[in-house]
């Protein structure tokens, strides 16, 4: 039996090697919780942007008074939910539909989006809450503001983000 043999037979080479691979295993490990919770963090940024930006056009698109880019930012289903002045609506359509009537009147949207909160339900949902200061009165009614705490469900589709819930809450000052 040569040195070389003789050393790897013994049980301190062997207790050594040993603690140098768990501590390359620890090193290992920790390395890759610390990328997948920094990938993770990136990705909620990423979500968080993206569903701030999404809420920025659907609210664009309400001031244009636009029914065809609102309605292209809703979600196909007819589980599709709007509580407004006290009505369930349900369904693109239908969301669409009650807009409409709106925008003959007085509609102007003013979001608070230095309280924009996004949180992450799953990877392709989302659930924002903003306050909004609505400017609206119905066709040749006058206009009154009045702030809501807005909280909205997005699903992200094949074609992107789309809203699928709207509710409001009177409250804006949550505790």
């Amino acid at each position: 039996m040569n040195a070389l043999e003789h050393l790897s037979n013994t049980p301190t080479v062997w207790s050594s090697l040993t603690r140098v691979r768990l501590s390359m295993l620890r090193a290992a490990f920790v390395f890759l919780a610390m990328t997948a919770a920094v990938a993770e963090s990136a990705s909620a940024t990423s979500r968080d942007d993206e569903a701030r930006t999404f809420f920025v056009r659907f609210v664009a698109a309400q001031n244009a008074h636009d029914p065809t880019a609102v309605a292209a930012l809703l979600w196909e289903s007819p589980d599709m939910l709007w509580l407004t002045r006290g009505v369930e609506v349900r369904g693109k359509k239908a969301i669409t539909e009650t807009l409409t009537d709106y925008y003959a009147g007085t509609w102007h949207l003013d979001p608070d989006m230095s309280h924009f909160k996004s949180t992450a339900i799953t990877t392709d949902v989302v659930q924002i809450l903003v306050p909004i200061t609505f400017t609206r009165g119905l066709a040749g009614k006058p206009a009154q503001n009045n702030t809501f705490l807005i909280s909205q469900i997005l699903i992200r589709s094949a074609d992107g983000w789309r809203v699928a819930a709207i509710l409001p809450i009177a409250n804006t000052q949550l505790k």
